[in-house]
């Protein structure tokens, strides 16, 4: 059976984007996060609320290839970008004053990827 990637228009345009980035800007971390989408939907990152509390830090911005699931609780202000939010995720990222971002609008904040932390 042949490979065929995700069918999502926008996932699809997303990733292109990411790569073309990647290579304009000599960015590697767009193309890394354009690859960890590119997996099949079973493979993709699912990163809870808990996991960003254990490994960010104060006002980082942290990128989930994935979705941000709102298992845990949050004591930090993050900037987060991902694919898609929970909405208890987003609550408790709102709650705490920090923000939920699209990946293109982080790409669009910080061209060159500098200070982001992938996390899967």
């Amino acid at each position: 059976m042949k490979r065929t990637g995700p069918t999502n228009p926008y996932l699809k345009s997303l990733i292109e984007n990411l790569k073309k980035k990647s290579f304009e800007l000599n960015a590697p971390i767009w193309r890394a996060v354009a690859e960890k989408l590119e997996k099949p939907r079973r493979q993709r990152v699912e990163v809870n609320i808990s996991d960003l509390e254990r490994v960010a830090n104060e006002n980082e911005y942290i990128v989930v290839p994935g979705v941000v699931l709102g298992s845990g609780d949050l004591s930090k202000k993050l900037v987060v970008a991902a694919w898609k939010f929970s909405p208890t995720a987003k609550q408790k990222i709102e709650k705490m004053k920090g923000e939920c971002l699209s990946i293109d609008e982080l790409v669009e904040r910080n061209p060159k990827g500098s200070g982001v932390r992938i996390v899967v």
